[in-house]
This record gives structure tokens, C-alpha cells and sequence, in this order.
């Protein structure tokens, strides 16, 4: 039986660690966790996976994490990529409020100016001009796309199929790798500059937009009053899944890739934060030791995902050469393999 081409996209949001529900961190950021990062890139390679980091300013500005990352960049053995955490992402523009922690949220002036810093302190430390990007805490405009596309970066990361908050939604995109339209990022559109790579997400059944609606819905009054889409998820009748080790159990993960490859997704994209690699430093991963949960995670999924596809490792800017050679004139990239 022909195995399905599938291409396996790892991307590590690099990062500082603070406990998510204090007050966002501007200077002396605690940055523990890239001691963690040449073991994990270690592991990575025993796979043959070939990680993405975003990484963000505190990261960049820390003598090891410039350090061990422009070794990883030297070997090309890894791609980095960039992460903008406003807060702690100069030219500084007073207190950041939890709105304002969404780049999406941001008037376009400070991103530029954000983002022009980043790079310089990406080039200048870690000796890279990187291709892609996502945004800290997730979300994406039309306005940010073609500011990425100005400052040369070929590939977006920043939606998060399925979800909304009170902050932004990415509700409606597509959950398949897609070309973004200039006036609207969450829809496909005719430019060709900047691919969106979106997170591997959905449901533990086929029928994505069908377990979408009835999670969005059963997630407003009255239904969340009697904790309805909970009641779903411990019955396991409908569980909303991303594909994140620090997340999401390896059961559900390997529900979710069984799922993407029968909806014939071309790409499995997971993700973690670099800060989820040590104990206790966000919350995301409860319990001792994360590192060790999180790489037995990844092992088993990629290797449950070996035996049902044909599956190619390569990062996400590598991911989007051979996208855009496989489906070059389509608005949304279903899969078709060449």
C-alpha cells in the first residue's frame, strides 16, 4: 500500500521562562532554558529531525543563547527563525498589558520597529538573516504579513487553527498550509512572497469543521455553564488537539496525526516552547521531568508517523520550497503530491 508524502515540520518557540499568569517581563529575563538546547538539539538529530527556533530578543541577547544557537545555524542543522515578544523586545513603549502582549494588537509602527531590532540583534549575534517568523502569543495581521514580506521573510507561523481568546481569533483559517491574502491573513489570496505554515490542529474526528462548531458553540451560554465541551473531552466523544508535546498527551497526538493523514494534510507541524524543556517554568507541563516527558513524546509520534507515511524531516522554510513546487498556482496547499 503507497504510503502518503508528508513532510515533518518541528518548530521551537525559543524564549524566556517566567510563570505565565505574572506581569510580562521587560529586562533580565530569565533565560535557563537554552542550557537545555544543545541536549534537545542532540535528540533531534538522533531522529533526524531538523528543528525550527524562533527566537526572541531575551534569547538572542544572552551570550549562550546567541552562542549555542549560531553553532546549531554554522552546521545548518537547524533553521532559526524569529519570535517577537513585545514586552521585552525594544524600542520599548511603556507597560505591556495583556492585549498588547498579542503583536497582532500592536499599531504597525511599534512591530516595525520591534521587528527591525530583532533582526539586527538576530544578525549580529547569531550571524542569520532569518525567513520566518511568529508572533508572541499568536495571531496575525494583513498589515504585519506585508511588513514580513518587506523585511524578507518567506514564511509566517502565527496562526493557530481553531482558536480564539478575547485578544484575536484565528477562527476560519485554513488549517493546511496556505498562500495569505495581503488584505485579509486569515483567508488564501493571490501573492506569492510569504507562505502561512500553520500549527498541526483539529479534532479526534475527521470532520474538522463539524467538531468546530460544535466546540465553539457548546463554549458559550448556557452550554459552558454545565462545562459541556469538558464533559466531551474526558468522554473523548470530541477533544480539541494541537499537536504540541508540552500540551497534549502522546494518545491524543497520535489521534490527531492519524486524522491529518487521512485528511491528506502535506505538512505534521508541531511546536513546543523552548521553556517547557525545564521543570515548572510556565505551567504548560505539569510535573518533574518535562525534558524527558517531552522527547519520549516526540519520539513515539514521529515514529508512529514513519509507519503510516512517507515522511520527509526538513524545516519550515525547507517545507516552504517544497510546498510551493508542489502546488505553485493554488491558493490553499491540499496535499497533492507530486
Amino acid at each position: 500500500m503507497h504510503k502518503q508524502d508528508v513532510l515533518f515540520v518541528l518548530t521551537i518557540d525559543t524564549e524566556e521562562e517566567w510563570q505565565w499568569d505574572e506581569e510580562f517581563p521587560q529586562h533580565n529575563c530569565s533565560v535557563e532554558n537554552v542550557e537545555k538546547l544543545p541536549a534537545f538539539q542532540t535528540f533531534c538529530e538522533s531522529l533526524g529531525i531538523r528543528p525550527t527556533y524562533f527566537v526572541d530578543y531575551a534569547v538572542a541577547s544572552n551570550n549562550l543563547g546567541s552562542q549555542t544557537l549560531r553553532t546549531f545555524a554554522k552546521s545548518n542543522s537547524a533553521e532559526i527563525g524569529a519570535h517577537l515578544h513585545p514586552w521585552c523586545n525594544p524600542p520599548y513603549f511603556g507597560k505591556t498589558t495583556e492585549a498588547e502582549s498579542h503583536v497582532i494588537n500592536l499599531p504597525l509602527e511599534q512591530v516595525e520597529q520591534k521587528l527591525d531590532a530583532l533582526n539586527a540583534l538576530l544578525h549580529d549575534e547569531i550571524g542569520v538573516r532569518p525567513q520566518s517568523f511568529r508572533s508572541g502569543r499568536w495571531g496575525v495581521s494583513a498589515k504585519m504579513l506585508r511588513l514580513l514580506a518587506s523585511r524578507g521573510y518567506v514564511v509566517d507561523s502565527s496562526v493557530y487553527p481553531f482558536y480564539k481568546n478575547d485578544y484575536f481569533s484565528c477562527l476560519g483559517a485554513p488549517e493546511s498550509p496556505y498562500w495569505p491574502s495581503f488584505d485579509n491573513a486569515l483567508a488564501p489570496g493571490e501573492q506569492r512572497q510569504l507562505l502561512e505554515i500553520p500549527v498541526t490542529a483539529g479534532f479526534n474526528i475527521q470532520n474538522f469543521s463539524l467538531g468546530e462548531r460544535i466546540h465553539n458553540r457548546l463554549s458559550k451560554p448556557p452550554f459552558n455553564w454545565f462545562k459541556s465541551v469538558g464533559l466531551l473531552w474526558h468522554s473523548k466523544l470530541l477533544r480539541k488537539i494541537y499537536l504540541s508535546p508540552e500540551l497534549t498527551e502522546t494518545e491524543d497526538m497520535l489521534a490527531l496525526v492519524d486524522q491529518s493523514i487521512q485528511k491528506k494534510q502535506p505538512v505534521i507541524h508541531m511546536y513546543l516552547h523552548s521553556s517547557s524543556l525545564i521543570d515548572g517554568a510556565t505551567g504548560l507541563l505539569d510535573g518533574p521531568n518535562a525534558f524527558e516527558t517531552i522527547c519520549q513524546r516526540i519520539e513515539v509520534v514521529t515514529q508512529h508517523l514513519a509507519e503510516n507515511a512517507n515522511v520527509k524531516f526538513c524545516t519550515i522554510s525547507e517545507a516552504k520550497v517544497h510546498l510551493s513546487n508542489r502546488s505553485a498556482l493554488t491558493g490553499v496547499i491540499k496535499g497533492e503530491q507530486s
